[in-house]
């Protein structure tokens, strides 16, 4: 396959490369990393809702059965594709930093380099509820009801904890909620719960259910100006934190345009600053002039060492230049230009790691949770929702049944910085959505990679395997990745286990640092789900990581 050639709508050729087939289906797919809350969203469509709906369904269902990834304690973003209208659009549904924060207050505080990663002033206003409720009055059809239904069942009767989550559950129990305010509500008789063991979370399924009861407008109210707003706002202030009742009242969703650049003839789109999707972006603007196909076998070490290479560039160029858009306009015109991206290219060395561009590694992890649905007549919805690392602060309010979120550890402590911390503003952000279309505005895919500053990196090698070598969605996920390790002086690259040792020992002859992650350790090379439609005959074809407990489903 020529990978400057625009292929056809056709969907990739069927070829079995693993042991996990992918999904198809005709009227309507979800793809998700849990697979009570594919069902979720599967409800949803059933029942006659949109991409839209079943994207919320699936949000609320996740906040339940994979809390130490997402809640309402969270922020999420979202791309929605209209499919009568061959447009996409972008929701930002990240909450400001608290008013009376300031860089010289916690400089007085004794702080230095960078915020404590748990402490109640690193909570941010939680942005996902008002997302949730303007994307269903935005592009949704049904009543909250319906939608939180799924959600609801499941927290109030119960669920069995699926593998993946019960690791990520135990970590949380061990770093964070059986020393943070209200965590160990989260927990089973101060343990996090087994693989397979039955939990629930009655006080998050009367919280779901107050709000099902509202429409999305009073919703909104009840959360962000109602007695959970002060119960919220109680909690962190209590433990040191600066959120006011004003902060959470003055809340509201950024409606933005999406940003995007073309590689191998298709649009990719993502999320504007204040995430960090400009990131994969940057990426692939620099690799749009390589012939990445022609470098050798997707786990040949060339190959990699030039998406290692086009990754560290992006993160250099992306640290300087993701920041609150209210408070900072990037040139983004500039970064993603064909010109810029050659001039980057121009950067990469072809046989070793170019120590200049080691500045660009990124400075922090997460978990958070990505998943996608598209509907039967073509709509997409790419969406991430996220409580930053594992439970986020850990602290729970009161009687709310979720933990809140520990966003704010993003801002930068240099004054000179477009992301430095200071009251009222959105921080850095990591979630990022992904939708790709082709030449003629038609749906290709909506496709995302979770967990943190992996999330473009994970991107980048996902619309690789794709676009330059035809994968089908489930190959493209199962191929094995690297992460340039957030972190670590010289930007450490992990590679997945399972990797030939001539690439291993070839990328370390190269000049990069390399180290083998082996087991559930694997879950930082990210949890990824993809939807890809032909454009011809409608027919659906969906992956889902198998680093993940999930998968894609759909209906016929």
């Amino acid at each position: 396959m020529n990978p400057f050639e625009i292929s056809s709508h056709k969907l990739p050729e069927f070829v079995l490369t693993s042991r996990r087939s992918p999904v198809f289906a005709t009227r309507g797919m979800v793809a998700t990393s849990q697979p009570l809350a594919t069902e979720a969203g599967l409800e949803i469509l059933r029942a006659g809702g949109n991409a839209a709906d079943a994207a919320i369904a699936v949000a609320a269902a996740l906040a339940v059965v994979e809390p130490c990834s997402t809640g309402l304690g969270g922020d999420a973003f979202a791309l929605f594709y209209n499919a009568k209208g061959r447009t996409v659009s972008a929701l930002n549904g990240s909450g400001k930093s608290p008013a009376e924060i300031s860089l010289a207050k916690v400089q007085e505080m004794g702080i230095a380099g960078e915020l404590p990663k748990r402490h109640a002033m690193t909570v941010n206003v939680p942005g996902a509820l008002a997302l949730w409720t303007d994307m269903i009055e935005q592009h949704g059809t049904m009543p909250l009801s319906a939608i939180l239904a799924p959600a609801i069942h499941y927290a109030m009767q119960s669920f069995p904890v699926s593998p993946v989550t019960a690791h990520l559950w135990n970590e949380g129990a061990e770093h964070v909620l059986r020393t943070s305010p209200g965590g160990t509500s989260l927990l089973l008789d101060g343990e996090a719960p087994r693989c397979g063991e039955i939990m629930l979370n009655r006080a998050l399924g009367l919280t779901l259910a107050r709000i099902a009861d509202c429409s999305p407008k009073k919703a909104r109210e009840m959360f962000y100006r109602g007695d959970m707003a002060e119960r919220i706002v109680r909690i962190v202030r209590e433990n040191g934190g600066f959120l006011s009742a004003e902060d959470m009242a003055g809340h509201s969703t950024l409606f933005q345009d999406s940003i995007s650049t073309t590689y191998r003839g298709y649009e990719v789109h993502e999320c504007p600053p204040n995430g960090q999707g400009l990131a994969a972006l940057l990426a692939l603007n620099t690799l749009s002039t390589i012939d990445v196909a022609g470098l050798g076998k997707p786990d040949s070490a060339k190959r990699m060492h030039y998406l290692i290479e086009a990754m560290r560039l992006a993160f250099a160029d992306a640290r300087q230049h993701i920041a609150d858009p209210q408070e900072y306009t990037p040139p983004l015109d500039k970064l993603l230009s064909p010109a810029y991206g050659a001039a980057r290219a121009a950067c990469i060395l072809q046989d070793r790691a170019n120590p200049a561009a080691a500045s660009g590694m990124p400075v922090n992890s997460s978990d958070t949770v990505y998943f996608c649905v598209v509907d039967k007549d073509g709509n997409g919805c790419s969406m991430v929702n996220s409580n930053y690392m594992g439970f986020g602060t850990g602290i729970v309010p009161d009687g709310l049944g979720f933990s809140l979120q520990n966003r704010g550890h993003n801002f930068s402590l240099d004054p000179a910085h477009p992301n430095v911390l200071c009251g009222g503003k959105r921080s850095y952000h990591t979630i990022i959505p992904g939708i790709c279309l082709r030449a003629d505005k038609s749906l290709h895919s909506t496709f995302g990679v979770m967990g943190g500053f992996m999330q473009p990196q994970g991107h980048l090698q996902v619309i690789s395997a794709m676009l330059d070598d035809g994968a089908g969605p489930q190959e493209a996920l199962d191929r094995l990745r690297f992460c340039i390790e957030p972190g670590e002086a010289g930007g450490k690259v992990c590679l997945e286990e399972g990797l030939p040792p001539e690439t291993i020992a070839d990328l370390s002859a190269m000049g990069h640092s390399v180290g083998i992650i082996e087991g559930y350790s694997r879950t930082i090379f990210g949890r990824g789900q993809i939807i890809i439609r032909d454009s011809d005959n409608g027919v659906l074809c969906g992956g889902c990581d198998p680093r993940s407990d999930g998968y894609a489903a759909g209906l016929c």
